[in-house]
């Protein structure tokens, strides 16, 4: 029996076009191989075990996750290596889960503060099971302290009897048009700086972990030893306004059905709750059409996408379905039961959504 068309099933739903999604797994792995860098992608875009497979297969060290509750479902799911890239304030409970992670793989928790490192240490008995990274602020100005106070964050950790592995960040201001170049220059000059704040404190460091997607082609070894992209498995509207993707690198679309048709626009049955509702105030609409270049997600409800057509063209009709690209693939997985897997139009798995809600 044939596999059946995905345009035979009911939108709206996320589809994952294997064949491109493979490639920009090889891609970047490859990319991180001819630098000289450490592939640890985070797994917080796709929250999916057949894909961290997929990147653990083509050579990625480990995945980073955002929380304890991903790290538990990545483990679970046969992850090794993890690296909790987040400044987690532990208690009691928390402690416990993360003595847990450590007993069945090798284990990397972000720190920001003293304090941070001092709860760490307290709730996990010292932590001898795993490591801690460091997190400096590169020029988001979200988290991590300043790159020539991380020494000072790294006695602390040594002192409450944690294991200092190395410094970390994430230039997130990246995330803007004609960003990516200065940020990757924040982000190698605040991890030298770290680096040399942590030695001048008699703390050894290992690993200098960064990366973002907009940045990763242009992140160099050296002051970086390890990348941490996670978009780029999919690709996102985002990106393509930014320029860092091109539309056949978009392995995620969303499949919605022209609902209601008027001059000038189509409203697709795929809203906020399907596509998210991320709108950077650079980007020109909350989505884009991979098929229909010129056309935009102009406004988004719950359970509708307003698309503003071009008027070079004929809007398409009722009931046809379109391939939408969400603004921020990462929201709209997270909004997913599944991924519906494709090859050349035809369904071939179903993919679970494993780590979706794990925010804890």
């Amino acid at each position: 029996m044939p596999s059946p068309s995905q345009y035979d099933l009911t939108t709206p739903y996320l589809a994952v076009d294997l064949d491109v999604l493979d490639k920009n797994v090889t891609a970047m792995a490859a990319l991180a191989s001819d630098r000289g860098l450490s592939l640890r992608p985070h797994a917080k875009t796709h929250k999916c075990l057949e894909i961290a497979a997929r990147q653990l297969d083509a050579g990625a060290a480990g995945v980073t996750v955002a929380t304890v509750s991903e790290a538990e479902v990545f483990v679970a799911g046969g992850c090794r290596d993890v690296f909790i890239a987040y400044p987690l304030w532990v208690d009691r409970a928390r402690g416990a889960r993360l003595c847990s992670l450590a007993e069945r793989c090798s284990l990397r928790i972000g720190v920001d503060s003293a304090e941070g490192a001092e709860m760490l240490a307290r709730y996990t008995a010292g932590g001898g099971a795993f490591e801690v990274m460091i997190e400096v602020d590169s020029g988001h100005h979200r988290t991590g302290v300043a790159p020539d106070a991380a020494g000072d964050v790294a006695l602390a950790a040594v002192g409450a009897g944690l294991r200092v592995r190395g410094v970390f960040t994430f230039p997130g201001h990246s995330y803007g048009p004609s960003s990516a170049g200065p940020a990757a220059a924040d982000e190698a000059r605040a991890l030298a700086g770290a680096a040399s704040s942590l030695r001048s404190a008699g703390v050894d460091v290992q690993v200098l972990s960064g990366g973002s997607t907009p940045t990763a082609a242009l992140t160099k070894a050296g002051p970086v030893t390890e990348i941490r992209p996670g978009v780029y498995v999919f690709g996102d509207a985002q990106q393509l306004e930014l320029g860092t993707c091109a539309v056949d690198e978009i392995a995620l679309t969303a499949a919605a059905t022209v609902v209601s048709r008027a001059p000038g626009r189509v409203v697709l049955d795929a809203g906020s709750k399907v596509l998210g509702a991320d709108r950077p105030a650079w980007a020109t609409g909350y989505g884009r059409l991979a098929d229909h270049p010129d056309a935009r997600v102009s406004a988004l409800s719950e359970h509708h996408a307003t698309v503003t057509w071009p008027s070079t063209s004929v809007p398409p009709a009722l009931g046809t379905v379109l391939r939408v690209v969400p603004n921020h693939v990462c929201s709209a997985v997270n909004l997913a039961d599944e991924l519906v897997v494709v090859t050349g139009g035809a369904v071939v798995d179903r993919w679970r959504v494993a780590a979706r809600g794990a925010n804890s």
